[in-house]
C-alpha cells in the first residue's frame, strides 16, 4: 500500500496482550496500522513495558491528577490529537470512558469484550457464560459508544465451552481468539472498510465465515 500506516493509539490497564497481538501484527506487515502511543490509568501496567520493548511511546496519565473523569478524558484526547491518532483501541482499559470522550472520537473507538455480545456485558464474560450454561461462548470486537458493551458489532469469534472447563481454561481459549479478531478489525478499519448503519457494521466488499461450530458436535 501506497499510503501511511493508520495511527493507532491503544489504551490500557494491565498485563495488554491484546496490545501485544496488534503490534506483532503491524511488524509483521499484516495490517495496515502502526501503534504510536500507549497510554495507561494504571503506572505498574505491564502493557507499558511491552510498549516501550517496541519503541513506542508510553505515557501513564493519573486519574487522580485531574479534577474529573472528564478533565482526565480531555487531557488524553489531547495526547492522542497531537500524535495524529486515527483510532483508538481500547485494551483491557478498566475505566469506563466520559460521553465527552466519546463523542469527541465518535466511529473512531473500538473495545474488544471477552463473550459473543449482546450476552455477558461487563466483568468476568467469561465466568457469567459458564454460570448461565452456555455451550459456545466467544469474544467481540465493536465500536464504543456511550454505554458499556454495547456499540455496533465489528468481529466475532465463537469459542466452545468444554464440559471440564473453568473460568481460566475458557478464558484461555477466547483469548486466542481476541487476538485473531482484534488486529483483523483494526485493519478492516485501516482499509475504510467499516459503515455503522444504525446497530451495524457494514464490512465494505464482503466477508466470507471462516467456519461454523456447533457443541455438541452434529457428527455424532
Amino acid at each position: 500500500m501506497g499510503s501511511e500506516p493508520l495511527k493507532v493509539g491503544v489504551l490500557v490497564s494491565g498485563r495488554g496482550s491484546n496490545l501485544q497481538a496488534i503490534i506483532d501484527a503491524s511488524e509483521k506487515g499484516d495490517i495496515h496500522a502502526r501503534v504510536v502511543v500507549v497510554i495507561s490509568d494504571k503506572e505498574e501496567a505491564y502493557a507499558l513495558d511491552r510498549a516501550r520493548k517496541h519503541g513506542i511511546e508510553a505515557l501513564f496519565m493519573d486519574p487522580k491528577a485531574y479534577p474529573s473523569r472528564e478533565d482526565h478524558d480531555r487531557a488524553m484526547g489531547d495526547e492522542l490529537e497531537k500524535r495524529g491518532v486515527g483510532l483508538i483501541c481500547l485494551a483491557g482499559y478498566m475505566r469506563v470512558l466520559s460521553p465527552y470522550f466519546v463523542g469527541r472520537f465518535q466511529g473512531q473507538i473500538i473495545n474488544i469484550h471477552p463473550a459473543l455480545l449482546p450476552s455477558f456485558p461487563g466483568l468476568h464474560g467469561q465466568l457469567q457464560a459458564m454460570e448461565y450454561g452456555v455451550k459456545i461462548s466467544g469474544c467481540t470486537v465493536h465500536f464504543v459508544d456511550k454505554d458499556v458493551d454495547h456499540g455496533p458489532i465489528i468481529i466475532q469469534a465463537a469459542v466452545p465451552v468444554l464440559e471440564d472447563d473453568d473460568e481460566d481454561t475458557l478464558a484461555a481459549r477466547i483469548l486466542e481468539y481476541e487476538h485473531k479478531i482484534y488486529p483483523r478489525a483494526v485493519q478492516l478499519f485501516a482499509q475504510g472498510r467499516l459503515r455503522i448503519q444504525g446497530r451495524k457494521v457494514i464490512v465494505e466488499g464482503g466477508v466470507t465465515p471462516l467456519w461454523r461450530v456447533t457443541n455438541p458436535s452434529l457428527e455424532e
